[in-house]
């Protein structure tokens, strides 16, 4: 019987473990200017298997919380630069930056308005 209750109790600690060891948190350079830019970067990382993602428009950097059993840092990455923000490692098409507000043309360093 102590050994049922053993092998259970280490059952769910594992199962519950397992849960833990897939969420991950990771912080990426987006370019942006203004709140326009913190909403559009904001939804688009907010894919399937993501459970938070916030920008600051300060240090232009977005912590995102996901579930890698879900979706992949690659995934988020390509969404944010579908909707028109470059990361360190991946520039938009000018097609996607061109659809920007005139406010979020973070490329000339300023909001054109």
């Amino acid at each position: 019987m102590r050994t049922f209750i053993f092998l259970l109790s280490l059952l769910i600690s594992t199962c519950s473990f397992a849960q833990v060891k897939s969420i991950q948190t990771n912080t990426i350079h987006v370019s942006g200017n203004c709140g326009e830019c913190k909403e559009r970067i904001e939804n688009a990382a907010d894919i399937k298997g993501v459970k938070l993602a916030q920008w600051d428009a300060k240090t232009n950097i977005l912590t995102v919380t996901f579930r890698e059993d879900k979706v992949t840092a690659l995934q988020i990455i390509q969404a944010i630069v579908a909707a028109g923000h470059d990361i360190d490692s991946l520039k938009a098409s000018d097609a996607a930056y061109a659809k920007l507000p005139a406010c979020c043309k973070y490329r000339s360093k300023k909001c054109e308005k």
